[in-house]
């Protein structure tokens, strides 16, 4: 069993910056392909970012890519999300998750096992 926790959310100004965290319980950590998703107000939940076990290959949705960066440490357990240049259409609640099926880069929410409760991000205009 993983769990995940999110931080790092918040009230971001449009143009400025935030960084999300995603503290992994479990062993496995360094194992999991993991992944950002988020779901803003009457939307489904869409991707957002993927990184692979060893955090060298990552792959972004279009409407964030050049503005958001994912990473992780898995010494410390964590994976991040580094997000530039806000817009106010960022303003969504933002899930980790972590895929343990061994998938290199996962984009589907089908594809990931585990997710934490999410963060909210709001984008003052």
């Amino acid at each position: 069993q993983v769990q995940l926790v999110e931080s790092g959310g918040g009230l971001g100004q449009a143009g400025g910056s935030l960084r999300l965290s995603c503290a992994a319980s479990g062993r496995s950590f360094s194992s999991y392909a993991m992944g950002w998703f988020r779901q803003a107000p009457g939307k489904e939940r869409e991707f957002v970012a993927t990184i692979n076990w060893s955090g060298t290959s990552t792959y972004y949705a279009n409407s964030v890519k050049g503005r958001f960066t994912i990473s992780r440490d898995n010494a410390k357990n964590t994976v991040y999300l580094q997000m530039k240049s806000l817009k106010h259409e960022d303003t969504a609640n933002y899930y980790c998750a972590a895929a343990a099926r061994g998938y290199s880069l996962s984009v589907r929410e089908w594809e990931y096992d585990y997710w934490g409760q999410g963060t909210q991000v709001t984008v003052s205009s």
